[in-house]
């Protein structure tokens, strides 16, 4: 799976990008966010990537930042949020004001986002709500019951280590506990795979 390209910007469009790596050119779909984020086309840059494959299309997403990543995979992990509406809400959204919707259930916000109504909004704060807190971006005022006062994660090794633990059935205030408590014992120059030892320790005991 491609997870990550770094080459030359060589051409946007209103929603895509095209990567080039050693002559080879990457078509991502991005949001407007990571468009504005790529710089100038000929200039150097680096795509987090994901890749979707259905029955009948095969498209990889583009994303600036990791957190925007883990962002893409939580909403169209709810019901009716597909990849062309993800992109949309986190092209209304940034990581942060979605961190804080979430946590606020605040659906109205969300719903800013092109072609995103009511009744999805709403079905999106309530299914993430509980994992809002776990999620990097900018500060939040309305964690959910249960992740209060726990230290969150920042910056993409974090958020990563997190998903590795919850992915392991922590839930997602022990997983962001654990890992903020491992990242003031290591320090910010842990490498991913001790961050997440020390972190399931801490999760487990």
């Amino acid at each position: 799976m491609i997870a990550k390209l770094s080459g030359r910007l060589d051409a946007t469009g209103e929603d895509w990008a095209v990567v080039d790596v050693g002559g080879v050119g990457y078509l991502v779909h991005c949001s407007s966010r990571t468009l504005a984020a790529l710089g100038e086309v000929g200039e150097a840059c680096t795509v987090h990537t994901e890749l979707q494959v259905s029955e009948n299309d095969m498209r990889l997403l583009g994303f600036a930042e990791q957190a925007e990543r883990d962002w893409f995979r939580l909403l169209t992990g709810v019901q009716g949020v597909g990849s062309k509406v993800g992109l949309a809400i986190l092209s209304a959204l940034s990581t942060g004001e979605l961190r804080d919707a979430c946590g606020k259930g605040d659906a109205a916000m969300v719903a800013r986002a092109q072609g995103v109504g009511p009744k999805l909004a709403g079905r999106i704060v309530n299914e993430l709500k509980d994992r809002a807190g776990a999620m990097p971006g900018g500060a939040g005022h309305g964690s959910p019951a249960g992740g209060a006062g726990a230290p969150r994660p920042q910056g993409g090794l974090g958020a990563d280590a997190a998903s590795a633990l919850e992915n392991l059935g922590f839930k997602p205030a022990v997983a962001a506990q654990a890992v903020a408590r491992a990242l003031e014992e290591l320090g910010e120059g842990a490498s991913e795979g001790d961050l997440i030892r020390v972190a399931l320790k801490k999760a487990a005991g």
